[in-house]
């Protein structure tokens, strides 16, 4: 799943100045690869090709979509600048609040799936302020941009486009007005195509409802993490101290569980909180903007990578479950009984 945030991206409009996209050279996609995207996808799953090639064939290119892809938040930013999009106190401050309107909700679905709660709610805090943002472009011209005018993920975008077109038909929905981010990731959760026709939970009767059915949104996003190996309680990240004299190497370009807590005790970086010798972790390197820090991910920190493949992003969610579920655990009793029964949004 892609995970590059539209809100994080508009949030940096200040920081980063991409530079102009070049104007389109037209407002359709070439009819030739439309075509023979059509008869594959009426080959392999069984849709009208007539109808696929009429789809297509409302799609409109989106350059501006190309230059946000090229410059992705998670590649271009320090963690300290990551860091202050996504933990602001109006941002915890939602997402406790949130979390009350929901709580029975999100406590059941958390039980019965096996993820905590915050990380449910930190997910979905980080993916769309908590479904406020969750894409302005047709998923139809983002999808149709990127498997057509972006050879770098052709492929992959192509596949989502075909699972998007299957996905629509299976479920009734308008393939000409569905809205996401520049990726063509949908709803609350932003799942793409694949991911919401893979780990999509109906909680009800008829197909799951990742758009306004927080109940449905809920059990998806737990059913995605109990699918990746979540283990309920265990730890994302931990803080370390590096002992003096120590002998480490940190490969930036890994985030493979490849290491073990004692064997980076060995190396001089002491975790600061226990865990068994034998606990698989890796090592991460971040940029504060007084300097470097370390921290150590463990299995659920690679449980949330498959949601994004980006240290910051993970260190965002695991930050934010902290702030939101101390807010909401500081709050008086009250506070929990003025939430009032679970609501639909």
């Amino acid at each position: 799943m892609l995970r590059s945030i539209l809100f994080a991206l508009l949030s940096l409009t200040v920081l980063i100045r991409p530079a102009a996209a070049a104007e389109p050279t037209s407002t359709h996609f070439p009819r030739a690869p439309l075509e023979r995207f059509a008869a594959q996808v009426a080959r392999r799953d069984g849709l009208n090709r007539a109808h696929v090639l009429w789809i297509l064939r409302q799609a409109r290119p989106q350059p501006s979509i190309i230059t946000m892809m090229n410059r992705p938040a998670e590649q271009v930013l320090k963690w300290w600048q990551y860091r202050r999009i996504f933990l602001t106190p109006q941002r915890i401050d939602a997402g406790a609040a949130f979390w009350q309107a929901h709580r029975r909700a999100l406590e059941r679905i958390g039980a019965e799936q096996g993820v905590n709660p915050r990380y449910i709610v930190a997910i979905l805090g980080v993916e769309t302020y908590y479904g406020r943002l969750t894409g302005s472009y047709r998923v139809l011209d983002a999808l149709s941009t990127l498997a057509f005018d972006y050879p770098q993920r052709a492929h992959f975008f192509a596949e989502q486009l075909e699972r998007f077109l299957v996905l629509a038909q299976r479920d009734r929905l308008d393939p000409l007005s569905v809205k996401g981010s520049y990726a063509g990731a949908m709803g609350p959760m932003q799942f793409m195509p694949s991911s919401y026709l893979r780990f999509a939970v109906s909680t009800g009767k008829g197909p799951p409802n990742l758009f306004t059915n927080w109940d449905d949104i809920f059990a998806s996003v737990a059913h995605y993490l109990s699918a990746h190996g979540w283990q309920y309680d265990a730890p994302v990240l931990a803080r370390v101290r590096i002992e003096p004299g120590a002998h480490f190497a940190v490969d930036p370009n890994s985030l493979a569980l490849d290491r073990t807590v004692g064997t980076l005790a060995a190396e001089g970086v002491e975790l600061a909180r226990h865990e068994p010798p034998e606990t698989r972790a890796v090592l991460l390197l971040a940029h504060r903007r007084s300097g470097p820090i370390y921290r150590v991910g463990f299995n659920n920190f690679h449980a949330l990578l498959s949601y994004n493949y980006s240290k910051l992003y993970v260190m965002a969610v695991n930050a934010l479950a902290q702030a939101i579920a101390h807010r909401v655990h500081a709050l008086p009793a009250t506070a929990v009984a003025a939430a009032g029964p679970d609501r639909q949004r």
